[in-house]
C-alpha cells in the first residue's frame, strides 16, 4: 500500500509503514511543506496514496469525499506525543492488512479505529 504522511506528523511516522513493506512518502520529502490541504489531497490522489494526518479538516467528508481517495486516515489522539502517534500508526498498519482502506475514512482514536 502507498501512504502520504502529512507534515503535521513526525517524519518517524513514515518508518512504520516502510518497515512493514509499504511505500510511504512524507509531505516534506516531496517539497510540499506549507502546501494547502487541497493541494496535498490532489497529489495523494494522483499518486494513489492514502493520506495519514492529524488534520481534522481531512475528516470533512463533504470536502474530502472518501470514495475519491485511496484512503484517508485521521489521527484523533488524546496525546500528540511521538509514542502515541507511532502506536496509532502501528495500529493502522496492522488493520490495513485486514480491512480495506481505499474509499474510506478512518478516524484513529487512542483505543479504536472508526471506519466510515
Amino acid at each position: 500500500m502507498k501512504f502520504k504522511i502529512n507534515e503535521n506528523l513526525p517524519v518517524e511516522a513514515a518508518e512504520l509503514p516502510r518497515d512493514a513493506g509499504h511505500d510511504a512518502h512524507t509531505v516534506g520529502e516531496e517539497s510540499l511543506t506549507g502546501s494547502a490541504d487541497p493541494a496535498i489531497a490532489d497529489v495523494a490522489r494522483v499518486e494513489g496514496r492514502a493520506i495519514i494526518t492529524a488534520d481534522m479538516g481531512f475528516a470533512d467528508t463533504t470536502t474530502y469525499v472518501p470514495a475519491a481517495f485511496p484512503g484517508i486516515v485521521v489521527l484523533r489522539l488524546g496525546r500528540q506525543s511521538l509514542p502515541s502517534i507511532l502506536r496509532a500508526i502501528g495500529a493502522v498498519i496492522r488493520e490495513v492488512e485486514q480491512t480495506p482502506l481505499a474509499g474510506r475514512l478512518w478516524i484513529v482514536e487512542d483505543s479504536r479505529i472508526r471506519v466510515r
